[in-house]
């Protein structure tokens, strides 16, 4: 954690929904007038998209069924900590993107499923806004989760993620629905190892939660919308939560325990400016303070 130079990182699998969280903070951002410096986790995988088809065919070769993004051997997490820790430390860093698509190409004249070159990042940034699959990752090399300020954990329950990847997958990458279940099923050992126990060390979770049927998510032939779904907020540490502010503003919300807030889907992007802008002012106004602005 740094004063000077403080580090968000969101934090959830594939189809978890994280974007949408980037969105909400993107828009904070915006209003309050803050630069950040940005990495997409993505832009840290080891492999190229066809250097990562050779390294799964070569893993399963070798036995290992469970090579996938979601584990350490496909990224480069030890070059991910040292950006969050040299970001920490002097407010620079690296980073690069990765490119998923031929959109996304274009600019750079490359094709879909590279890298583009690493780069520093500008000058004189806020703070540092990481979102992917690693942002509190602790592995016997890495311990990712001791750099953000905040560490926000986006996690559907799981057949609603499964839903949301399977949709997005084969409506923006043309997969089957059957190419999709085999990626779910080849991350599952490193989603267990590696992805879930992150959400324990975060400081807020958002856990979108379905009250419609969702039992085989394999068939399921709509994503729940936001008014058939709940959002559980869970604060690992609650106090300065303003909690009967939040159930004031957010009508049709309740506490479920002490730490836990619930509210309407359709709310929850209200919900995060209300319980971010708070966290970014103070983080702001610590960094002011603290280079005597």
């Amino acid at each position: 954690m740094s004063t000077k130079h403080p580090i968000i990182a969101i934090t959830g699998s594939s189809g978890a929904g994280t974007t949408s969280v980037t969105r909400s903070f993107q828009r904070v951002f915006r209003r309050e007038s803050i630069k950040a410096a940005i990495i997409e986790g993505d832009s840290f995988h080891r492999y190229d998209r066809k250097g990562m088809r050779v390294a799964m065919a070569e893993a399963e070769k070798a036995g290992n069924h469970h090579f996938s993004h979601f584990g350490p051997e496909a990224n480069l997490l030890e070059e991910l900590e040292n950006t969050f820790r040299e970001y920490g430390e002097t407010g620079n860093g690296r980073t690069r993107k990765y490119l998923h698509d031929a959109e996304e190409a274009a600019p750079y004249g490359q094709e879909p499923g590279t890298f583009t070159a690493w780069e520093r990042f500008p000058e004189d940034t806020d703070l540092l806004f990481y979102e992917g699959l690693h942002g509190g990752a602790v592995t016997e090399k890495v311990n990712l989760a001791r750099y953000p300020d905040l560490l926000v954990g986006v996690v559907p329950v799981i057949n609603l993620e499964w839903i949301q990847k399977i949709h997005r997958d084969k409506a923006q990458r043309g997969y089957s629905t059957e190419a999709v279940t085999d990626v779910i099923l080849r991350r599952m050992h490193d989603y267990v190892h590696y992805i879930c126990p992150q959400f324990n060390r975060t400081h807020v979770n958002f856990q979108r939660v379905p009250t419609v049927d969702t039992s085989n998510p394999f068939i399921a032939r709509e994503i729940p919308t936001p008014d058939e779904s709940f959002v559980v907020i869970r604060f690992a540490q609650p106090k300065g939560i303003d909690f009967p502010y939040l159930l004031n503003m957010l009508h049709d919300s309740f506490m479920s325990r002490p730490n836990t807030i619930v509210v309407p889907a359709g709310k929850m992007e209200l919900a995060m400016q209300l319980i971010f802008t708070p966290f970014i002012w103070r983080m702001i106004e610590r960094r002011k303070k603290a280079l005597g602005r």
